[in-house]
């Protein structure tokens, strides 16, 4: 009954803390492109098709138009005859000024099409290979709507697209890997479809700086190059992935240039999880949001916990976790909402204990003259380690004193943290 219950509590959060900060691409962001933009439709802007880069578009956008099953609103009514730029959700500008590569503008001092913004359209139907013709895309807006079937390889082709959100729709089958070649691209969102399968490594190559993947049915593990990604927000929550979290977690963000990873939000939950956190955690120092709930994570807390002075909300709810949760997690400055219901935690310290953090539920635990705990024999039959993978140090009991955190790391150095506490008060 509790997981009914808690569910949409953790969707809420979902949306309200990570969506939120990093919203989905509406009218609104489409701020970023000011430069670019025309009327967006309904209007008459001098615009025509004789500019071979507007034939490219028209011929597109009708072979797109022709895909289309339903279209409720009506949104695509005006999409008749070559002036593109008067389309509902279209939106024309100026070509950039600066070239992205060697292709040459055939429409310089033309109108070209920009965006397509078709949010909350409600539209049932496909996307096409033919989107490819329209050269100067710069952002895609889909969120919200009924697509469904494949993503075209063509989008590659999209040499300007900065934002795709793809997110709300009914898109199947494997990762789209088109988008891992779209050079430009800075805003993924392909949350709530229903893709399967594998997230390619390559994917936390790429200069992305929003990742949003909840939501659907990827499994596998969780690849070792997502600590690479210099995104700041990656959601991977509500999927089927399994296995161990890579012991190089927090390692891999560093490079001699850098002396942090850059990830700020990071979802995790409701998936199949196993294993112990692992050290690296610490050098995630930027991490705000940090959220590990519905899992089978076990072993003890890291001491390099610590190390998080930016994380506001840690969830670690709906685990396995053993041990103590110590000062050296509750004294974390920036910390608001903690939360580590149904685990198998055996105490809290006296300073957690006097503190008020929002969500603070330490019920379904083995805390002895606390309410609301695990029966007996629960508590007595602690998680057993699973050999392999080099995680069993988890089950060594941490040190409760102060950690020195470790600042710098080299990538191609990915030493483990010391767990000996620092000597210092």
């Amino acid at each position: 009954m509790y997981t009914d219950f808690l569910y949409p509590l953790l969707l809420l959060l979902l949306n309200t803390l990570i969506v939120a900060s990093v919203a989905a691409p509406s009218d609104s962001s489409c701020v970023n492109f000011a430069p670019w933009f025309g009327d967006g439709g309904g209007g008459e802007d001098g615009a025509s098709n004789t500019d071979p880069d507007l034939k490219g578009s028209y011929k597109a956008l009708q072979a797109w138009k022709a895909s289309v099953k339903e279209d409720p609103n009506g949104v695509l009514t005006n999409w008749v005859g070559p002036n593109v730029c008067s389309y509902n959700r279209v939106f024309c500008s100026e070509p950039p000024k600066a070239e992205l590569s060697t292709s040459s503008s055939s429409s310089k001092g033309g109108r070209v099409v920009a965006v397509i913004d078709l949010n909350h359209a409600n539209i049932k139907g496909t996307l096409v290979g033919e989107l490819s013709l329209i050269p100067y895309l710069s952002a895609l807006h889909l969120n919200s709507n009924r697509f469904y079937g494949s993503v075209p390889t063509t989008l590659a082709d999209l040499e300007y697209l900065t934002e795709l959100d793809l997110s709300n729709n009914m898109f199947t089958g494997s990762f789209p890997t088109s988008t891992l070649y779209i050079p430009n691209l800075v805003y993924l969102d392909l949350r709530f479809n229903r893709f399967v399968g594998r997230i390619p490594d390559e994917l936390f190559e790429k200069d992305l700086d929003a990742i949003f993947l909840h939501n659907n049915m990827f499994d596998g593990y969780i690849p070792n190059r997502l600590w690479n990604s210099p995104a700041s927000v990656v959601t991977l929550a509500n999927n089927r992935f399994s296995g161990n979290l890579p012991e190089t977690f927090g390692y891999m963000g560093y490079s001699s240039s850098s002396s942090s990873s850059g990830l700020r939000e990071v979802l995790f939950f409701n998936n199949k999880l196993t294993g112990c956190i692992p050290e690296g955690v610490g050098f995630l120092t930027n991490m705000e949001v940090l959220d590990f709930s519905f899992n089978s994570l076990t072993g003890h807390l890291p001491a390099t916990i610590s190390c998080l002075t930016e994380v506001e909300v840690l969830n670690l709810a709906h685990n396995q976790i053993i041990g103590v949760v110590s000062d050296v997690v509750c004294s974390l400055g920036k910390l608001v909402n903690l939360t580590i219901s149904y685990n198998f935690f055996s105490s809290i310290s006296s300073d957690c204990g006097s503190k008020q953090f929002l969500g603070f539920d330490f019920s379904g635990n083995c805390i002895d003259g606390r309410e609301s705990q695990r029966p007996r024999h629960q508590c007595a039959s602690l998680p057993i380690p699973v050999p392999g993978g080099g995680q069993l140090s988890c089950f060594t009991i941490p040190p409760t004193g102060p950690f020195s955190c470790i600042t710098h790391m080299s990538v191609s150095s990915p030493v483990k943290i010391s767990t000996q506490a620092s000597s210092k008060p």
